[in-house]
């Protein structure tokens, strides 16, 4: 299988990086009337008990059972999936190695300053997912296949208000109804190796940071750098690849995982790559080859030998930190000049972009717990760092960064909530500025010339039950675009600050 994604990296043509995100107006919410449910009911829910109960396993009820409607509703409130057993047939399901999974974020934001124009708009994203366990289907041990498929409806903050790199939702994305992933993975011998091949989605297990999953921006999930680098954002949410990723654990604190893809998530296409392949099914194989590798250290994690609970000190508290790369073997156009040497922006240009052959980028992340009043205290205090860089001349984005603290237990009696501050920055290139000027020179007009992007986010995710969260958000972005132009006023995009609210249920 490797050999057939290689061998398509010497036919890889020029494609330039394509926008990841451009909203489009099909499709329907699904879960509209979630976002008001959960802001009626925080002034009626009690909190959740801290131990999150299981699933009952018991033999399938019948609907006309009478007992059924009472059992549906014993434990509503602390089990871990609002349907539960769904009358014994998850139960049943799970006694031929089946497990279903569906899941809803809905969330309302908008921007009271900045932008392109002012306003709010929902959207959502529902999550199907289909686990067999091949043991008890075949008698495979170690085995898993998984299949996904998404929903997403709603509009685009990002497309239609700000003018954003660093999206304002991580879920933000074409309407439409796709296949995400579709994959099997084999374990080999004691756990401590496997291999996954299959269509697959890459901010499933790389680049990922613990702590920075708490936030919605989309930036804290995949960053900067390969969303905007790689060909068409990568393949990560919504979009996803075939390919091989192998994983082996040497040590009990040690991971490795490489992988090879196929580098083009999407059909070759003049417009949204989304929608090249709306339907997640086009399975390409024949592009250039996305390589990408990663090792993980842990250190002081439960159950990996003794930690250090003297005074509590920063030395015995869990950390992780992993540092990677990746390469795509395909051409990339440069930023700035033409196969002849001139300017793009020039009006003698031939308008055709030099071409680089591969890319590639190198990352580190950190998760660190710095703080927790004693080692069995649900509170806690983690801070994370995710800095990752690429070369200037063919990459829009050549620095990205995100940094942030997450406390859980932030409130008296509010074990399972968690609040954070996150910042993130992205850096124009120097190849893609310089455009900019020339531009300006060119036409004899103003023109900005773009430079970075900041945010700020604080955010609070409150646990109402353990299967249903509400999470208000506040976002505030500098120097939105990097200093892009309002084509309304002709003025830059003023700073903004983007307010909202998600829910999320899982069934």
């Amino acid at each position: 299988m490797v050999a057939k994604f290689l061998r398509g990296a010497a036919a890889a043509g020029d494609r330039r990086n394509r926008p990841k995100r451009k909203q489009v107006r099909s499709g329907a919410p699904l879960f509209s009337l979630l976002v008001c449910g959960s802001c009626a009911a925080l002034s009626l829910w009690p909190a959740p008990a801290s131990a999150q109960t299981a699933p009952t396993s018991a033999a399938p009820l019948q609907a006309s059972d009478a007992g059924a409607e009472k059992d549906f509703w014993t434990g509503f409130w602390r089990r871990p999936t609002m349907l539960g057993d769904i009358f014994g047939l998850r139960p049943w399901l799970g006694s031929f190695g089946v497990a279903f999974n569906l899941q809803e974020i809905s969330e309302v934001l908008g921007n009271a300053t900045g932008g392109f124009k002012r306003g709010a708009t929902y959207d959502g994203l529902t999550t199907m997912t289909l686990q067999l366990d091949p043991e008890k289907l075949f008698g495979v041990e170690n085995g898993l296949f998984n299949a996904s498929a998404l929903q997403i409806h709603g509009r685009n903050l990002s497309a239609e208000n700000l003018g954003t790199l660093q999206t304002a939702s991580g879920i933000e994305a074409d309407r439409v109804t796709r296949l995400w992933e579709l994959w099997y993975q084999q374990g080999f011998g004691d756990g401590a190796s496997d291999v996954k091949f299959g269509q697959q989605s890459l901010d499933q297990e790389f680049m990922v940071s613990q702590y920075a999953a708490l936030f919605v921006n989309t930036m804290f999930g995949w960053p900067m750098v390969p969303s905007a680098d790689m060909l068409a954002g990568g393949p990560a949410y919504p979009l996803s690849a075939l390919g091989l990723r192998l994983r082996a654990k040497p040590t009990d604190s040690l991971s490795l995982l490489a992988g090879v893809f196929n580098d083009d998530p999407a059909t070759p296409h003049a417009g949204d790559p989304q929608l090249s392949d709306a339907s997640g099914t086009a399975f390409r194989l024949g592009d250039g080859a996305l390589l990408i590798a990663e090792a993980q250290y842990s250190l002081n994690q439960p159950g990996l030998g003794e930690m250090d609970t003297g005074s509590g000190g920063a030395l015995g508290m869990p950390g992780t930190y992993k540092l990677g790369m990746w390469y795509d073997s395909g051409n990339f156009a440069d930023q700035r000049f033409d196969d002849t040497g001139l300017s793009l922006a020039d009006p003698a240009s031939d308008g055709i972009p030099r071409l680089h052959r591969g890319n590639f980028s190198i990352y580190a992340v950190m998760d660190q717990m710095i703080w927790r009043p004693s080692p069995d205290s649900p509170q806690s205090l983690g801070f994370f760092l995710r800095p990752m860089g690429a070369p200037a001349d063919r990459n829009l984005i050549d620095l990205s960064l995100n940094a942030g603290l997450t406390l859980k237990d932030p409130l008296p009696g509010r074990d399972n909530d968690t609040a954070g501050i996150g910042f993130g920055y992205a850096q124009v290139s120097g190849r893609a500025s310089a455009r900019d000027r020339d531009t300006g020179f060119f036409s004899g007009a103003a023109f900005p010339v773009r430079s970075s992007e900041k945010f700020v986010e604080l955010t609070y995710q409150y646990q109402l039950a353990p299967w249903w969260q509400l999470q208000p958000d506040l976002q505030y972005v500098f120097n939105p675009g990097g200093g892009i132009q309002n084509p309304a006023t002709s003025a830059r995009v003023r700073n903004e600050a983007v307010v909202g609210v998600r829910t999320t249920v899982t069934f």
